[in-house]
């Protein structure tokens, strides 16, 4: 039983290597099948690993409430200069810290644009008032000095806590600590540096929000060097808007009632703000289950198109087979003379199939993990993830395209008449 085995094998060998050049183009069509299969799936494995990691950076048990500025009707239009009121404000984080026996924790956090300078040198800063809590609700890190403490807020102390960029952009030579720099009008002292950090604002979109270039500093100092008015003056026009809170995060301790606590948030927020839509709430353990739907049905398209390529390789195997099986007749008509049954002849010419096939999956997948290593180099932004499912899967349907596409030629040499056979030039 071994012996016929590795008999057939080998004659399957020979019959591939017999024409070595036309075998290997034979294989092209498999081999860049399985490299297209293993470098799409591992691209879309990477973007999808991305975003899911910026989503959990906002945290699985965090709800989102972010200051929405509503559409203005047609007579606000017509007066630029009169004040508009929107937005969560302290009063919707009390009542969400007293009414929600999920909070666990809720972070108020207000926005104000100015410039930040420092000697000679300026940057565009987003102050981001906050709370010395702000980092349990947050994935960030510091890179050197402290954060803001409960005396800087009850102090109102003028200290502040820089990005990453801005950092460098305004002490490109020197060490931030200690040192006094402008915000807008008002001097704050720097106590600590973050590590760099991006994040997803939870938008429609999926945009990508560049936190390294805000300054943190004691939310009470914020409102009380700034308040609660901002004027932006444009064109002649001025536009006040009076904004309490432009975030709150809240912490759910367990996060299989996220979802059913943020349903009684915005419950309680259309409550409160009545018919007004100047909120909206973000959910980033929803947008997770989104994203992992999203990325499975992106494998199957890319698994798709890519899988057209192992037809196409599929289709050329059948064409040459077909084209051996006709050169190499008399040769079938001398073995089923010497009492080769059928069965001989179909795995013989399956045999061959398959190595051409399987011989294509290999370097199709050796050419796949080079395209994932090159692509970075290319994109710096693309960090495909080769899997051992797809390189398994991809070299499977390999072997299973030879067999597929080899039956009909097979078949086709197996049912030929010996007799004729033998008389063929």
């Amino acid at each position: 039983m071994i012996t016929a085995i590795w008999r057939t094998f080998h004659l399957g060998l020979r019959g591939v290597a017999r024409h070595g050049l036309r075998s290997l183009l034979t294989s092209l069509g498999v081999l860049f099948g399985v490299a297209s299969v293993i470098a799409m799936l591992a691209i879309g494995e990477g973007l999808s690993h991305d975003v899911q990691a910026r989503i959990q950076a906002l945290g699985s048990n965090n709800i989102l409430v972010r200051s929405l500025k509503p559409p203005e009707s047609s007579s606000a239009a017509a007066e630029r200069s009169r004040l508009s009121v929107y937005g969560v404000t302290y009063q919707d984080a009390a009542r969400m810290q007293k009414t929600l026996p999920n909070a666990q924790i809720v972070v108020p956090v207000r926005a104000i644009y100015q410039d930040a300078r420092y000697a000679d040198r300026r940057a565009d800063a987003r102050i981001v008032g906050t709370v010395p809590w702000f980092g349990e609700t947050n994935d960030f890190k510091l890179e050197s000095g402290r954060f803001v403490t409960e005396i800087d807020l009850e102090t109102r102390a003028p200290i502040c806590v820089l990005g990453a960029t801005i950092s460098r952009e305004l002490f490109p030579l020197e060490e931030p600590l200690g040192k006094l720099l402008k915000l807008g009008t008002q001097a704050f002292r720097v106590v600590g540096v973050m590590r760099p950090r991006t994040a997803l604002t939870g938008d429609d979109q999926g945009t990508i929000e560049d936190l390294s270039r805000d300054v943190y500093a004691p939310l009470t100092t914020v409102r009380q060097y700034w308040g609660e008015i901002i004027v932006k003056v444009s064109s002649g026009s001025r536009d006040m808007e009076q904004v309490e809170l432009h975030q709150l995060q809240v912490r759910v301790a367990d996060v299989k009632k996220v979802e059913a606590t943020a349903a009684v948030l915005k419950e309680m927020l259309e409550a409160s703000h009545k018919s007004k839509k100047d909120y909206e709430v973000v959910v980033p353990l929803s947008l997770l289950r989104d994203a992992e739907e999203t990325k499975k049905d992106f494998n199957r398209v890319l698994g798709a198109i890519a899988g057209i390529s192992l037809l196409i390789g599929g289709i050329g195997i059948t064409n040459v087979m077909l084209a051996t099986v006709t050169e190499r007749t008399r040769e079938i008509g001398i073995r089923r003379a010497l009492g080769a049954k059928r069965k001989h002849i179909v795995s013989q010419f399956l045999v061959e199939t398959v190595v051409l096939a399987g011989g294509g999956g290999v370097l199709g997948m050796a050419l796949g993990w080079l395209i994932c290593v090159l692509v970075p180099t290319i994109n710096p932004k693309l960090h495909p993830m080769p899997t051992q499912e797809s390189y398994v899967l991809s070299f499977v349907i390999s072997v299973v395209v030879g067999i597929v596409f080899g039956l009909y030629p097979a078949w086709r040499a197996a049912t030929m008449d010996p007799v004729e056979a033998l008389r063929h030039e």
